[in-house]
């Protein structure tokens, strides 16, 4: 088995090209787009960090869906364990990392909920297999055996048959909105390129800051 030497990686732009950047969430995009050409499985995966009203904090891994008005978008059972966070504490941070590019961001900030039209017009593009499975998973809560998930499936499958899926009510999306986004590239030695951007307010200014790795 032979075990690649980090030379032997794809080489990302080094942190000249990115420092200058204005606009974080372009500068986002042009590496999204990267990350989406060299990494192998889901460059659109993220960890999506929430607290729940004990303030004990979770975390896992989501798909974001797409960047809109400035926000990063995503979707799930609003009964979930996440969508309940969300809902009382509507702050939360992400974390994208692209090992193949040896990058990583990370965001913070509040969150909303996306427009009925936007779950719909979503969820409507998914697979049939993924929306009948919208309604046969109470996402989050006890599951007796693998069994009772197959046969909610059988069930909402012979309900809808060869017809519309409608969309549940308790399953929609939320948007991320920054107030703070950082990006990060290795470095030889651990002497990482990091640089931040912060605004305290939507709309505002960015400013622009190089840390200590």
């Amino acid at each position: 088995m032979t075990t690649k030497t980090q030379s032997q990686f794809y080489t990302a732009p080094q942190a000249g090209d990115f420092a200058d950047a204005e606009d974080p969430v372009a500068l986002f995009m042009d590496w999204m787009a990267e990350a989406q050409a060299h990494e192998p499985n889901d460059a659109n995966a993220m960890s999506l960090a929430t607290v729940d009203l004990s303030g004990m904090p979770n975390v896992r891994m989501v798909l974001l869906k797409g960047v809109e008005d400035g926000g990063f978008v995503f979707y799930t059972n609003l009964e979930s364990a996440k969508g309940q966070e969300l809902e009382s504490a509507p702050r939360a941070a992400l974390c994208f990392h692209w090992k193949s590019l040896r990058r990583q961001i990370r965001l913070r900030g509040t969150i909303k909920p996306v427009s009925d039209a936007e779950a719909d017009a979503y969820y409507a593009s998914r697979p049939r297999g993924s929306r009948i499975g919208a309604w046969a998973s109470r996402q989050s809560r006890p599951l007796e055996s693998r069994f009772a998930l197959e046969k909610a499936v059988a069930k909402f499958t012979a309900k809808y048959g060869a017809g519309e899926v409608p969309r549940p009510a308790c399953w929609s999306g939320f948007r991320l909105t920054p107030q703070e986004i950082e990006f990060w590239h290795d470095r030889p030695f651990r002497l990482h390129d990091r640089v931040v951007f912060r605004r305290p307010v939507e709309n505002e200014h960015w400013s622009k800051t190089r840390l200590y790795p």
